[in-house]
């Protein structure tokens, strides 16, 4: 944690609304929203005792700031999760049976889908038109209401600035045969896009230095969480959904009780009162109500006593929650089946491009789609110097990369020939008639950015008849190489250059920053002459791969929480 000066500047900015000025001198982890959530005197952030190899490292320390960050999570952020899937997979089960959908949606809320100015193109359609589908599930923690405040508690955060306090990308493919779902630590430091507000056109700027990633939803709505993703992952996302405190509860019990395992008897409860008060004897066991929110809020307890093993046991969670909703007999009756998809609506948020009807028609979809087949996954992530949250470079984008070209995170990829990225409006001019400005993007706060790469790569475009091509002295950090266009007429023109370099079409994206063709030579190619090729096409080991049909998963239980 900071200062206290720092810290009660970060809880007066929340309430008072976003002001990057005020952080000018504080670390990442000062960033807004450092307040003490959970009301056990530690402040918010993702990390725990651990040193800096990351989500598979070992070295962990004890103690320090990086574990009192850790110690933050908000009640109920996996639940939140629960209720988005349950909600939609409830009304896809009920869609057959209702024929008001006009009074549905008229219960529904919606937003503006993105705040930001720039997008990533939508993914081109398969061979039979087909394209996929991305959608952003959030969970509030906002306490704005007399139901969320007693529900969520930590009277600091009372009536200030939500947080998203859960962030998971669902991405279905174009041809409806799996589904990938990819978690992101919470307080994964990202710099933060440009976004408006829609409610009062307040202009959120774009952020120079990072922050965590769950300060998006403060700034103008879910909208600015989708900017946020899209910014990082270069992925397009086609809708979000968004629930808080008050929708989980409606829906806790839908099911009647979910199996989970544990590999040891474990009791989360810390000598001075900390902990979600789990208790579970060795082996399976169904939860549901209350149990079933301590299983989602558990920290202390599994593995390390950390966010990222909570995640974990989330992911456990969910599978098991849909292999059951799907055999559960007891979601056939009409009239509970009324009930809940109302309970249901009334729990979302979601943008303004889709309706109850659509809703309906996703759950359908999901449905169809079996748990074999079904991969969760979670953001590969390292510790910075400071001991925060960032992408892991390198296995960050393989992860992102796959969702882009719409390849299962399980490696069961189809055969059949790669679609093409559709034509531009205007075809690419010669290459030495197309301007193009080099940039070094390789360095980041763990390493150094390699010296001279941008007069490197400048001399490569040269060599294939770009001409034109200038290295800039400026520099930026950027995980992977990209080239970005300003406009849609030097879309042809990025393409070519993306081409003669060896990069995947995924790497063009279109931005407002740059004036014009510019390529970013990010950490993933930071030596030699031809730009390094993916390994496979799995997801690396670092995503903590939990496969749908696995009913076998089991926490790992931290020994200090055994008991006998």
């Amino acid at each position: 944690m900071g200062s206290s000066s720092v810290h009660g500047e970060g809880t007066r900015a929340r309430k008072l609304g976003w002001d990057e000025s005020l952080y000018e001198n504080a670390t990442p982890g000062d960033a807004p929203g450092t307040d003490d959530a959970d009301g056990d005197g530690t402040s918010r952030g993702n990390t725990a005792e651990g040193g800096a190899q990351g989500s598979k490292g070992g070295g962990r320390r004890r103690g320090g700031p990086a574990r009192r960050r850790a110690r933050n999570s908000r009640r109920g952020s996996a639940l939140r999760w629960s209720a988005i899937s349950l909600a939609v997979l409830i009304l896809g089960t009920a869609g057959a049976g209702f024929l008001y959908y006009e009074y549905l949606d008229s219960k529904l809320q919606r937003e503006k889908l993105s705040l930001g100015d720039d997008r990533p193109d939508k993914a081109a359609p398969n061979a039979a038109g087909q394209t996929p589908l991305n959608i952003l599930l959030i969970g509030s923690d906002a306490r704005d209401s007399d139901a969320n405040k007693t529900l969520g508690g930590a009277k600091k955060s009372f009536d200030t600035p939500p947080l998203a306090d859960v962030q998971m990308l669902l991405h279905m493919s174009a041809d409806r045969s799996n589904i990938s779902v990819v978690s992101m630590p919470r307080d994964t430091l990202v710099k933060l896009p440009k976004c408006t507000d829609p409610k009062n056109g307040r202009v959120y700027p774009a952020t120079t230095r990072r922050y965590k990633a769950n300060e998006s939803l403060g700034r103008g709505g879910p909208g600015c969480t989708v900017s946020t993703w899209e910014n990082l992952t270069n992925i397009h996302i086609d809708h979000f959904m968004m629930v808080d405190f008050a929708g989980v509860v409606s829906m806790a019990d839908a099911i009647g009780g979910v199996p989970v395992c544990v590999q040891d008897n474990v009791r989360s409860r810390t000598a001075d009162g900390k902990g979600s008060g789990l208790e579970l004897r060795k082996g399976t066991t169904p939860v549901q109500g209350e149990q079933a929110l301590q299983w989602l809020r558990t920290r202390y307890g599994f593995e390390d006593n950390t966010d990222i093993g909570r995640t974990k046991a989330q992911h456990m969670y969910m599978n098991s929650m849909v292999r059951e909703l799907r055999a559960n007999a007891k979601l056939t009756d009409p009239h509970k089946l009324r009930k809940l998809a109302e309970a249901a609506i009334e729990a979302l948020k979601v943008d303004d491009a889709i309706d109850v009807k659509g809703l309906f028609d996703l759950g359908t979809q999901l449905k169809s789609v079996p748990t074999n087949r079904i991969t969760m996954a979670t953001m590969p992530w390292r510790y910075t110097p400071r001991q925060d949250v960032e992408p892991m470079p390198g296995d960050a984008e393989q992860l992102f990369r796959l969702i882009r070209e719409d390849l299962p995170l399980d490696g069961k990829a189809s055969k059949k020939p790669p679609k093409k990225a559709p034509e531009p409006d205007k075809p690419a001019q010669a290459p030495g008639e197309i301007g193009v400005t080099v940039r070094n993007g390789t360095g980041d706060q763990s390493q150094q950015a390699v010296k001279g790469r941008a007069a490197d790569v400048t001399q490569l475009l040269a060599g294939k008849g770009f001409t034109r091509a200038a290295a800039s002295q400026e520099r930026v950090s950027a995980a992977s190489t990209v080239v970005q266009y300003p406009s849609a007429e030097l879309e042809g023109d990025a393409r070519a250059v993306a081409k003669a370099l060896g990069l995947p079409s995924g790497s063009v994206q279109k931005s407002t920053d740059a004036s014009g063709v510019t390529v970013i030579v990010g950490a993933d190619w930071r030596t030699g002459a031809a730009y390094p090729k993916p390994k496979d096409d799995k997801a690396p080991s670092t995503a903590d791969i939990l496969n749908g049909d696995d009913s076998k998963a089991c926490m790992k239980i931290h020994p200090g929480f055994v008991w006998r």
